[in-house]
C-alpha cells in the first residue's frame, strides 16, 4: 500500500476528454483558406528520375501547384541528415515521395496525383542487409560524406553503412579460451510497423512576419521545432510547434516526421495553410517503420555457470533513410546482451542502408529485438550446462554497487533489483510447478522466461523544465513540454503536484494543447524518460513554489520559514494548525488588513539535466550513457497446437523493480505491452516482394494482436525499489512492458516442443518448417494420435 495520499494510487487519467469525444487531435485542425497536399510515391525501388510530367495534374480543377524534389534542396534528419524533402535525382525505395500536389480540396489533390507520370532509369537494388555490405553492392547514398550528422554517429562513405558502433570490454579471446561451453547462433527479425492508431497529419502556415506554425501528430514538439529550424535555415524563435493529443507513437513519431513538407509548401504558396494527411497505406510508405535485425552471437560460460565472454555482430536493416536508426544502433550495442555481468565483450554494430521503406525508432529502441536473441543464448547455455534457466540467470544477474556494466562503469548502488525481478517472476508463473496437460493429445505446453534492462538513449544534455502556477481558487496550472500520446505521463505529473501541495488531482490542470512558445522546454518524449526527467524538473518547480508559499506564510504569521508546513491546500504554522492560510488566499500574494501587500503571484519553476552521464569512447564504448535503468523480467506459459501450428499464450507474469506513481496506468502499460509483444513474436512483419514492393500496407494484412488475444491470466508486480534522484523513486516503464515477450514466448515454445525458432514472427508456416528441420518425429507422433 502506498504511504502517500495521491502518489501510488490508481487515480483516473487526466485525459478523460478522449472518452467523451472532446479531445482534439491534429486531424481536427482546419484553418481559413487551407489547401490540401497529396504525395506521389515512386513505383521503382531504385532508379534515376529521368522526367516527371505533371502537366495533366495542373489541368484538374482546383489544383494550385505541383512541386518536385528539384525545388527543395534541403536535407532532413535528427542524427543523420540523410533525407530529401522529395526524391531528387533518384528514388531509393518503392513508395518514395517524388512529387507533391497542392489543391483547394483533398479530392482534387488525389485526382491530380493519379495523373502524374514519371520516367525512370532503373538501377540495381539491394534488399538484404548482408548483400548491402558486399563490396560490389549498389550504393544508395553516394554523397554520404556530405551529410551532416551528430558527433557520435560514424557513417562510412563509399559504402551502405550509415553508422558503425563498437563496444569493447576485457579480452574476449581470453574469455573464450577459458570457457567450458559456447553457444554460437544467428537470429533474424524483419522490419515491422509501429501500427499506431492515428495516421500522420500535419497542418502548417507561414505568417506575414515569417513565423512558421505547424500542428502535427508527433511525440516531441521541441525536437520538431529544433529540426525544422535547422533543416530549413530558420531562427528557432520563428518556429512554433503545436502539440495536441497524439494517437499513439511507439517511437514512430519521434524526431521530425513530415512536418517540413507542408511548411515548405506553405512557403512556396504565399503562406497559405497547407494540410498533409496520410491514409493508412500512405502511412506505411511515407512514414518510417522499425528496422530489421540480424544478431550474430557467440556467448560462453564456465562449468560453474558463470558467463565469461560474448561476441556479437549486430546488423540493422535501416531501409532507405536511417536518420533515427543510427541511434538505435548505439542502444543495442551499449546494452550489449542483457542484465548480466560479462567480463569480456566485443561487439560491432552496423546500421545499413537498403532499398526498403525508411526506418526510425520503435518502442524499446532495439532492446526487445536484442533480448529476443540474447535470452535464447542464455537458455541454450543453461541447457548445455544442465542448469535451470532461472538459476542460470540469477547466478549472472548484475549486482548494484558491484557489477561493471558493458560500458565499463560500476552499476550505482540504487540502480534497482535485477535478481529480485527474475526470482519473483518465476514464482508468479509457477516455474517449479508441473505444467497442466492439455486434453487434446496434439497440444503441448511449455514455459519460458526472459530478463531485461533499459534506460533512455539520450545526449548528456537532454534537459527538461517545468512551471507550476498557483491560481486564485487554489488550483494549479502545470506547464510542461512533454508529449502525450496515451502513455499517461501527464497524469502522473499531475498526481505529484497534488501530493506535494495537498490538493485534489482534479485541481491540477495541464492543457492538452501545448505550443513551444508557451510551455517550458523538454528534450524529447522518448526512451521512457518523461516521468523521470520532467518529474525531476517538476519536483524542483514545486520546491520553488513551496519556498515562496513558506516565505509569504512566514511573513503573515511572523515566524521563520522552516516553521511553515504545507498540507491539504493550506500553509500553517507547525504545531498550530489554526494559524493557517489557504493557497487560494495567497496565490496572488497577500494583503494585510491595512492594505499592505506582499510578494505577488506565486509561480514555481524548475529544470533538470542528466547528471554524471558522459560521451562514450568511439573505439571502446566506455562511459556512462544512462541516468537510470529499470530492470524487469517476464514469463509465459504457452500452448502449441501441432495440428494448425498456432501458439496461444495461456498466462503471463511480469515484475519490474521500480515504484509507480499510478498503478492503474502502470498495469495498463503492462497489458498493452504484452499484447504488442505477442503480436511481434507471432504475427507481425512487413512483407516485401522481389522488387521491394510492400505487400501488406494495411491493418488487414499486417496482423496485430487485439484485445481478444489477451491471455486469460496476467500477473504483474512492481517491487518499489526506487532510485534516489527519481521522483518518488519512480523510473520509466512504458517501453519495458514489451521487452520480454518475444524471447519468453520463443523460449516457451522450445520448452513445449523442443524446437527453437530463431526468426520472428513464429507464424504457423515458419513453425512447421522448423519442426520438419529440427524434430520431424513430432509430426509423425501427432499423425499416429489422430489415426488412433
Amino acid at each position: 500500500m502506498s504511504p502517500y495520499k495521491y502518489v501510488g494510487k490508481p487515480i483516473p487519467r487526466a485525459d478523460v476528454d478522449k472518452v467523451f469525444g472532446d479531445a482534439i487531435f491534429s486531424f481536427d485542425v482546419t484553418l481559413p483558406g487551407m489547401l490540401y497536399a497529396k504525395l506521389v510515391g515512386a513505383t521503382q525501388a531504385h532508379a534515376k528520375i529521368k522526367h516527371i510530367d505533371y502537366s495533366k495534374a495542373l489541368q484538374v480543377p482546383g489544383v494550385v501547384a505541383v512541386f518536385t524534389g528539384a525545388e527543395f534542396p534541403q536535407k532532413i534528419g535528427i542524427y543523420a541528415a540523410d533525407r530529401d524533402v522529395l526524391a531528387r535525382e533518384k528514388v531509393l525505395y518503392y513508395g518514395h515521395p517524388i512529387a507533391a500536389v497542392v489543391a483547394e480540396s483533398l479530392e482534387a489533390a488525389e485526382n491530380a496525383a493519379e495523373l502524374i507520370e514519371v520516367e525512370y532509369e532503373p538501377l540495381p537494388a539491394v534488399f538484404d542487409v548482408k548483400d548491402a555490405l558486399k563490396p560490389d553492392a549498389p550504393i544508395l547514398h553516394e554523397r554520404l560524406a556530405e551529410y551532416k550528422h551528430a558527433s557520435f554517429i560514424y557513417p562510412e562513405p563509399g559504402t551502405n553503412i550509415a553508422t558503425r558502433v563498437k563496444l569493447r570490454k576485457g579480452d574476449v579471446e581470453e574469455g573464450f579460451a577459458k570457457a567450458d561451453v559456447i553457444v554460437e547462433d544467428t537470429y533474424r527479425e524483419p522490419l515491422v510497423s509501429q501500427a499506431y492508431l492515428e495516421n500522420w497529419v500535419g497542418v502548417a502556415r507561414v505568417k506575414s512576419d515569417g513565423t512558421v506554425e505547424i500542428w502535427s501528430s508527433h511525440q516531441s514538439p521541441f525536437a520538431v521545432r529544433e529540426l525544422l529550424a535547422a533543416s530549413l535555415g530558420l531562427p528557432i524563435g520563428k518556429v512554433i510547434v503545436y502539440h495536441l493529443y497524439t494517437g499513439g507513437g511507439f517511437g514512430g513519431k519521434a524526431g521530425i516526421l513530415l512536418e517540413h513538407i507542408p511548411v515548405l509548401l506553405s512557403m512556396k504558396l504565399g503562406g497559405r495553410p497547407v494540410r498533409l494527411e496520410l491514409n493508412r497505406e500512405e502511412n506505411f510508405h511515407y512514414m518510417a517503420q522499425r528496422a530489421g535485425y540480424i544478431f550474430e552471437m557467440k556467448t560462453a560460460a564456465t562449468k560453474d555457470g558463470k558467463l565469461i565472454a560474448h561476441q556479437g555482430r549486430y546488423l540493422l536493416d535501416a531501409g532507405a533513410y536511417a536518420d533515427y536508426t543510427v541511434n538505435v544502433a548505439r542502444s543495442v550495442t551499449f546494452m550489449a546482451f542483457g542484465p548480466y555481468e560479462i567480463p569480456n565483450i566485443h561487439i560491432d554494430t552496423c546500421a545499413v542502408y537498403t532499398n526498403k521503406v525508411p526506418t526510425t525508432a520503435f518502442r524499446g529502441f532495439g532492446l526487445m529485438e536484442l533480448f529476443f536473441a540474447s535470452e535464447q543464448q542464455i537458455d541454450q547455455l543453461a541447457e548445455k550446462l544442465g542448469m535451470d534457466p532461472v538459476e542460470f540467470r540469477l547466478k549472472n544477474a548484475l549486482i548494484p554497487g558491484k557489477s561493471i556494466t558493458p560500458t565499463q562503469r560500476r552499476l550505482r548502488e540504487d540502480a534497482g533489483a535485477p535478481a529480485d525481478t527474475i526470482r519473483r517472476t518465476a514464482e508468479l508463473i509457477g516455474w517449479d510447478k508441473p505444467l497442466e496437460k492439455p486434453k487434446e493429445p496434439w497440444k503441448r505446453r511449455g514455459r519460458g522466461i526472459a530478463a531485461f534492462w533499459k534506460g533512455p538513449v539520450q545526449p548528456s544534455s537532454a534537459a527538461a523544465s517545468a512551471v507550476v502556477k498557483l491560481n486564485e481558487d487554489g488550483s494549479v496550472d502545470l506547464l510542461v513540454g512533454t508529449g502525450e500520446m496515451g502513455q499517461g505521463t501527464v497524469s502522473a505529473l499531475r498526481q505529484i503536484v497534488a501530493e506535494e501541495l495537498g490538493i485534489e488531482p482534479e485541481k491540477v490542470r495541464v492543457s492538452p494543447i501545448r505550443s513551444t512558445n508557451l510551455v517550458p522546454y523538454t528534450w524529447q518524449t522518448v526512451g521512457s524518460r518523461g516521468l523521470y526527467s520532467d518529474g525531476q524538473a517538476l519536483m524542483r518547480a514545486l520546491e520553488d513554489l513551496k519556498s515562496q508559499i513558506r516565505k509569504v506564510a512566514a511573513q503573515i504569521f511572523k515566524v521563520f520559514e522552516d516553521e511553515i508546513e504545507i498540507k491539504d491546500g493550506k500553509a500553517y504554522v507547525k504545531g498550530k494548525p489554526w494559524d493557517s492560510v489557504t493557497l487560494a488566499e495567497i496565490a496572488l500574494g497577500y494583503m494585510f488588513p491595512d492594505g499592505e501587500t506582499i510578494h505577488g503571484p506565486l509561480i514555481g519553476r524548475g529544470s533538470h539535466v542528466p547528471v554524471q552521464t558522459t560521451f562514450l569512447d568511439p573505439e571502446t564504448g566506455a562511459g556512462e550513457p544512462k541516468p537510470f535503468i529499470t530492470f524487469g523480467a517476464g514469463a509465459v506459459e504457452v500452448e502449441v497446437d501441432l495440428l494448425n501450428m498456432q501458439v496461444k499464450v495461456i498466462r503471463a507474469a511480469t515484475v519490474y523493480d521500480t515504484p509507480v506513481i499510478n498503478p492503474g496506468l502502470a498495469y495498463g502499460q503492462v497489458y498493452g505491452g504484452l499484447v504488442m509483444g505477442m503480436g511481434l513474436a507471432l504475427t507481425e512483419q512487413l512483407v516485401f516482394d522481389d522488387h521491394g514492393r510492400l505487400l501488406n500496407p494495411n491493418l488487414t494484412d499486417y496482423k496485430v494482436f487485439r484485445a481478444g488475444d489477451i491471455p486469460k491470466e496476467i500477473k504483474a508486480e512492481f517491487l518499489g525499489v526506487g532510485q534516489r534522484n527519481a521522483p518518488y523513486g519512480a523510473k520509466g516503464i512504458g517501453e519495458l512492458t514489451m521487452l520480454a515477450w518475444p524471447a519468453a514466448i520463443i523460449n516457451a515454445i522450445y520448452d513445449a516442443i523442443g524446437v527453437r525458432v530463431k526468426e520472428t514472427p513464429a507464424t504457423p508456416d515458419k513453425l512447421l518448417k522448423e519442426i520438419r528441420e529440427q524434430k520431424p518425429e513430432l509430426l509423425e507422433e501427432v499423425r499416429k494420435q489422430l489415426l488412433g
